[in-house]
């Protein structure tokens, strides 16, 4: 028998000088507390696990072990499996922007998209463009690669794109990234009109836009808007897409799509993090979406996800004290709360957490200079019944402390 040996405790590497730029991800922080059985938890950017298709996405798997198993266990090619992006390219084409195979590529989740681009793109000290606030995982990314923030404004409109010749005007910066469509964290939708004259701006200055789109199928109130994407025929946008929102997170499954040159160059810096994304899984979804209605899907998502946002901003009307402003989402997952004048959002955390409810506090979203006012509010996790009962308790938190 032989003894069982301990592993020591580490010795002290000296690490990349990089890394003391990348924090910890304050919304992953709080899920560890915020995630309790017994709390009413808004916190996570979580899709809700209860309108996954598990049978469907079982039997695709099943299918596939058992008609092509061999195939699906073995390595493949970096760009992805072509009949899922086949899928994509035809998906995408029915809302306006086409591309050809060749322009997509396959990625674990839209979030390793947004690290491929930052590390085919950025140098230590470029600039990149964010909207304040802005998505946190994507700030984390361009943090770690060591690159400078240039802070542009938001209302409800999305990102103000008339501030940007201004940046230009001092230095100019090497890629611009959003999230147009029902962003993380405000729920705000970026106008048409914006939509225009930032790729007409991009296109002037040869700048990279990241159009990342994560929520955009998930529109449950107004008409759709055309991707940033969609409106670029010059090649200054790629745009990033996931299954995650629309089928289940565990897949893993994104997507990268734009100029040639681009995709080729991502998908070598992708041969290096990770060979490919996995096959099983490609397969799977494939075979999935061969015969899944996802149209339908979608619409029972959308309607589910707009009864749970009306049920949340009735809740707010409800048992808000005065004071208090909130964003009215169109779509997707979130809204933004702001506090009465003088209230922060991390004091005001775990006194909400001993009552039972949790948020994230807006600070760590701020690129620029961090604001304590603002609380983000996931409401695509929750039944009706318990939005109500949550936002009672948090309003009674707020106005306790006024």
């Amino acid at each position: 028998m032989t003894a069982a040996v301990s592993i020591p405790a580490p010795a002290a590497f000296p690490l990349a000088k990089r890394m003391s730029r990348m924090k910890a991800s304050a919304v992953r922080e709080i899920l560890k507390v915020a995630e309790r059985p017994d709390v009413l938890s808004f916190a996570g950017g979580l899709p809700a696990p209860e309108l996954f298709p598990v049978e469907a996405i079982a039997q695709a798997h099943a299918e596939v072990f058992a008609e092509e198993g061999r195939a699906a266990l073995q390595y493949s090619t970096t760009e992805g499996y072509g009949p899922l992006r086949e899928w994509i390219c035809s998906h995408l084409g029915e809302r306006g922007l086409h591309a050809a195979t060749d322009q997509v590529l396959i990625t674990n989740g839209s979030q390793q998209g947004i690290d491929l681009v930052a590390k085919v793109m950025l140098d230590p000290g470029d600039l990149v463009v964010v909207e304040d606030p802005s998505y946190l995982a994507a700030l984390q990314t361009f943090s770690g690669y060591e690159a400078s923030f240039a802070v542009v404004g938001s209302d409800d409109d999305g990102m103000r794109v008339e501030e940007l010749e201004r940046l230009v005007a001092g230095r100019k910066p090497k890629l611009i990234y959003l999230v147009p469509n029902f962003q993380n964290p405000k729920g705000t939708t970026l106008s048409l009109a914006r939509r225009h004259a930032l790729v007409r701006f991009a296109q002037k200055h040869r700048i990279l836009v990241l159009e990342d789109n994560p929520y955009g199928e998930l529109r449950f109130r107004g008409e759709h808007l055309p991707s940033l994407a969609s409106l670029d025929n010059e090649g200054v946008v790629i745009t990033l897409g996931t299954f995650s929102k629309t089928l289940a997170p565990g897949l893993r499954i994104g997507w990268a799509v734009g100029p040639r040159e681009l995709i080729r160059t991502l998908t070598v810096a992708k041969q290096s993090a990770d060979l490919h994304t996995a096959t099983v899984a490609q397969r799977a979804t494939a075979r999935l979406l061969s015969r899944f209605d996802y149209n339908a899907n979608l619409d029972r998502l959308r309607a589910i996800y707009g009864e749970r946002c009306l049920a949340m901003l009735a809740s707010l009307e409800k048992h808000m004290p005065e004071g208090t402003r909130w964003t009215q989402p169109d779509g997707g997952m979130f809204l933004w709360v702001e506090l009465p004048r003088g209230m922060s959002a991390d004091v005001l955390f775990p006194l909400a957490l001993d009552k039972r409810v949790a948020f994230v506090p807006g600070s760590p979203f701020f690129a620029g200079t961090p604001r304590g006012e603002f609380m983000r509010l996931n409401y695509s996790n929750r039944p009706p019944e318990l939005i109500e009962e949550g936002m009672r308790r948090l309003g009674a938190v707020i106005a306790a402390q006024r």
